[in-house]
């Protein structure tokens, strides 16, 4: 069988064919199209599968990972959004959360709502936490805010009423309306998207869904047909935040699932490294053209969460976007890239990123136009990149535009020799990476000093050992092929899905027969989602539970060790909790009360 993983970056596209009959390996890698992503995908397949005179038709499994969905967010080119909701729950995406993520900017900025007030409309119904229905659904308040929502061109809808995680009934009613109302209209509800408590995430994580929808159909729908055009009849996946792969109908239905695919695609590929090379903990380093990724892998896994955020309004700072409350792969990401842009600053110093050079034009060594002094740049005059040899050699770097750049907007600005100047850039871009990785590793209760360091990506090699050297590290991995480690982590991930379920009670209410009816009815909408060409005889369960104190205000999630439901659960989810909470906070609370979510 010929597996293929592509990864959309914003610099370059990177393909790894895996042949497991011959144990045969290609890698590819192509400038990205950001004007139409798929040309790019559309290319390499080409390009790739010439070298063996062949077609795509020969590619039994393809799996994608794609960087579309985040950056229709980001860049506000999504599906005009409509968003139904609960009378007296209108404003709850401008409410958001009482915490401000700077507590002394008197001028504090929160992200702009996907969806404009005008384009929220109530709807009369009530549903009680418990799922109890307190008031039936107004069907004729559902058609007047759907009809005012087409009336003003919606291509998309977002229901999400209060407490629908516990009873259903009311969005399927006005789904159903909706299509009746405008057949064929993408509909997306938060009991399918987020079935869990929490008002502010479930309506933002379903509006997120419904706003990137139509763009990501359209988006596959292209991919399929040029694929098909070219012969491929195989299975086409697609990588999802959380680490794992899943069919190309589930990321149509839940384009949010997607939103960080590539990056976690990356923490894969290094944590199957760190399992050969027999590496417990491991800090997973991949630095590309745009921004550089750091996660931590233990015992063989990506460490995954359910809190993070898109659209940020100071970039990278934790807070300022809006929340996506999703499965995803815990990394940090900061603007340090080969791509990213070097300058002098109004008092004398040196500035590295997050601005980016991209794909177009690129570095100047590129030779494509840039003249913004780059990272590449300085790693080119650094002798770190060999000019005759990048890409395999298939482009070659043009060490004289990159002097120029370094030159003109460094070196003499800062009075400075130019290799000075290189090094500066170089040495800032390491210290900007090992500051962050410090941060993220103390904020999981780690010191980077325990971990080994897997480099990768195309720049993340050339880091690996200065930043090593700055986080206390002693062993770096470096992964063959590693410039394509993240296609090939999709080519090793497994099939996944995760269910969700709310039941806030307190531990000591739970019992195993409460436990048990949870887990199967996950079970089945697990087995339901799944692609049907997975054997149901090789499925794998894992059951977790996010608890915390009573009191508190966040949780800690806790697995429950493999048996199931059994008598002794409830004593092995707190054992579990208190092991992860002191991991966390380096103590715990004796005989407090637990209360899971």
């Amino acid at each position: 069988m010929i597996t293929l993983g592509s990864d959309i970056g914003g610099t370059f596209t990177d393909f790894v064919e895996v042949d497991e009959a011959s144990g045969r390996v290609e890698v590819h890698k192509t400038l990205t199209t950001p004007d139409d992503p798929s040309r790019a995908i559309e290319a390499g397949v080409d390009e790739l599968v010439a070298r063996r005179g062949a077609d795509a038709g020969s590619i039994d499994v393809m799996v994608h990972g794609t960087t579309l969905v985040i950056n229709a967010v980001i860049e506000r080119k999504g599906a005009r959004t409509g968003l139904v909701t609960t009378k007296g729950f209108r404003d709850v995406l401008e409410i958001g959360r009482e915490k401000r993520f700077d507590a002394y900017d008197l001028q504090i900025e929160f992200p702009v709502p996907l969806v404009p007030r005008y384009l929220r409309r109530e709807v009369a119904e009530r549903v009680h936490a418990s799922g109890a229905v307190l008031a039936p659904l107004d069907e004729a308040s559902v058609r007047e805010a759907l009809r005012v929502l087409l009336d003003e061109g919606c291509e998309s809808i977002a229901v999400c009423l209060l407490h629908a995680y516990r009873n259903p009934a009311h969005e399927r009613r006005v789904r159903e309306i909706a299509l009746g109302m405008a057949p064929g209209i993408p509909v997306t509800l938060s009991s399918d998207v987020l079935p869990e408590m929490r008002e502010y995430e479930r309506t933002t994580t379903t509006t997120v869904n419904a706003y990137a929808k139509p763009v990501a159909a359209r988006y596959l729908t292209r991919l399929e047909e040029r694929m098909a055009a070219r012969g491929f009849a195989g299975e086409l996946l697609m990588m999802q935040s959380s680490g794992g792969i899943n069919s190309v109908a589930f990321a149509r239905e839940f384009p949010v699932q997607v939103i960080e695919s590539g990056p976690a695609a990356g923490t894969l590929g290094a944590a199957h490294f760190a399992r050969l090379a027999q590496l417990d903990k491991v800090l997973a380093f991949d630095m590309g053209g745009t921004t550089a990724k750091l996660a931590l892998v233990e015992g063989g896994r990506a460490i995954r969460t359910h809190d993070f955020e898109v659209a940020h309004v100071h970039r990278f700072k934790p807070g300022s976007g809006i929340p996506v409350r999703i499965p995803v792969v815990d990394l940090i990401e900061i603007g340090a890239g080969g791509g990213s842009i070097a300058r002098r600053t109004p008092v004398g110093t040196l500035q590295v990123g997050p601005q980016s050079s991209s794909a177009v034009p690129g570095p100047a060594c590129y030779g494509q136009g840039g003249t913004d002094p780059t990272v590449s740049d300085a790693d080119l005059l650094l002798g770190y990149l060999d000019p005759d040899h990048f890409l395999g050699g298939r482009m070659k770097l043009d060490r004289a535009a990159a002097e120029r750049a370094v030159k003109a907007a460094l070196a003499d600005p800062l009075g400075i020799a130019v290799d000075e100047a290189a090094f500066g850039v170089h040495a800032i871009v390491n210290e900007n990476m090992a500051s962050a990785a410090k941060a993220y590793a103390s904020e999981k209760g780690e010191n980077p000093r325990s971990c080994a360091l897997v480099a990768f990506g195309g720049a993340g090699p050339v880091h690996a050992c200065d930043l090593a050297a700055r986080l206390g590290i002693r062993t770096v991995l470096i992964p063959p092929r590693a410039g394509v480690a993240a296609a090939f982590g999709m080519i090793v991930a497994p099939v996944t899905y995760e269910a969700v379920r709310s039941r806030r009670t307190l531990l000591s209410a739970l019992t195993p027969e409460i436990l048990e009816e949870v887990r199967e009815e996950m079970r089945a909408e697990c087995a339901q989602r799944l692609p049907r060409t997975v054997d149901p005889a090789g499925i794998a369960w894992e059951f977790s539970v996010d608890m915390r104190y009573l009191g508190q205000g966040y949780d800690v999630n806790a697995v429950l060790p493999e048996g199931g439901a059994h008598a002794d659960a409830v004593a092995a989810l707190r054992e579990a909790f208190e092991a992860s909470y002191r991991k966390l906070y380096g103590r715990t609370f004796s005989g407090a009360p637990l209360e899971a979510m």
